[in-house]
């Protein structure tokens, strides 16, 4: 039988960017529930992981599942009619200016794709979403990252990065930022926008918007033509196993990159799914009420644990947990949790290897972690 790996390795140098993918490591997810459970047989988990809605979705979201469930077999509305009707009342804006993807990395990669090429720049943060620089890679692009100021973007040193490269395509910029939990100011992130040649395509990724409306930017798409925000059900909706999210632009990026989609890339559940949750606003009230008060109390915990912090705009905290304990680092800590049924994030991939960004549960869960990370912080 012939051999597939030498074939494997003949063709794998055709691709394009093949030298920046071999540089990729695969994205790390949180853990699964259902993995830890297999690992250490623990039937009791927490997961705090993956920045999801502890509360789950809106009811109404489970009704308009149901009532899909006898169209399985048909293909969903491509252009997704109802949903982007609904967008756009909620946005303000025109149903031509949206584009839905499978989740807002979908858009993301979407926008690398139709944007950037292997002689172009892509500039994001340091201690960004670590999507950008992987997409910088996929695309063959030069990935410039901009140091950052007090774990978040530093936005003149990022307009300074963009005039020493006249090659730059895009720039990312989360809104609030993950995995730091910061924010940008109106007025900053508009003077920077100002500042950058509008050949420059600016992406605000406001993945957590819901938690932080005030760090709303809607108002950039109707001054300026070269920003794009894009957004995800994932979060505050409670929709992160759908996969659904969608982009906001002017009316000629909107065109193209729904020419650049793939075709159906959102399904017949999610749609209606999307829908009901954005018609649910009470539900988004009453997650970001609940968020904001567990928050606090975290935060005071986090004090009183001696551990820093670093005050966020989201759904998660950012925990510093070096102490000065022999051989306990960020990892130890991570690990011991994990036996013990709470999962949170290691940022190791970060750059921040004595940090872990832990999602915000509701009370119950918070209890849990508390009890458990003091437990293990002051084993003998």
């Amino acid at each position: 039988m012939k051999s597939t790996q030498a074939t494997e390795s003949n063709l794998l140098p055709l691709v394009p960017a093949y030298d920046s993918i071999l540089e990729l490591a695969p994205y790390q997810t949180g853990k699964p529930v259902e993995e830890l459970t297999r690992e250490y047989g623990i039937a009791d988990v927490v997961k705090l992981a993956s920045n999801e809605n502890p509360m789950g979705c809106s009811p109404h979201v489970t009704l308009a599942v149901t009532e899909q469930l006898a169209q399985l077999a048909r293909y969903p509305d491509g252009n997704g009619y109802y949903l982007k009707q609904a967008l756009a009342d909620f946005n303000e804006v025109d149903v031509k200016q949206i584009t839905l993807g499978n989740g807002s990395n979908d858009l993301l990669d979407i926008l690398a794709r139709s944007f950037a090429g292997t002689d172009d720049a892509i500039v994001y943060s340091q201690y960004a979403f670590i999507i950008y620089p992987m997409l910088a890679k996929m695309q063959g692009a030069t990935g410039i990252e901009v140091p950052a100021h007090r774990f978040g973007h530093d936005l003149k040193a990022m307009t300074q990065a963009v005039q020493d490269n006249p090659n730059t395509k895009m720039v990312f910029i989360a809104n609030p930022n993950n995995p730091t939990g910061t924010q940008l100011e109106h007025k900053a992130l508009r003077e920077f926008v100002a500042s950058v040649p509008p050949t420059v395509l600016v992406v605000l990724d406001e993945a957590y918007i819901e938690y932080s409306p005030e760090s709303n930017n809607r108002a950039l798409l109707d001054e300026f033509d070269n920003v794009v925000i894009v957004r995800t059900f994932s979060k505050a909706y409670g929709l992160a196993g759908l996969r659904i999210g969608y982009a906001l632009s002017s009316v000629a990026v909107a065109e193209l990159l729904n020419r650049i989609r793939q075709p159906f890339n959102v399904s017949r559940i999610g749609l209606a799914a999307a829908a009901a949750a954005l018609a649910d606003q009470d539900f988004i009230e009453k997650t970001r009420q609940m968020n904001d008060e567990q928050m606090r109390w975290l935060e005071k915990q986090f004090d009183a644990l001696g551990l820093g912090f670093i005050k966020s705009h989201a759904n998660f905290i950012m925990v510093e947990v070096e102490v000065e304990m022999e051989d306990t680092t960020a990892a130890v800590i991570y690990q011991a949790l994990l036996e013990q049924g709470v999962i949170v994030r290691p940022l190791t991939a970060y750059g921040l290897p004595n940090w872990l960004r832990i999602t915000v549960g509701v009370a119950e869960d918070n209890l849990r972690l508390i009890d458990t990370l003091q437990s293990i912080l002051t084993e003998d």
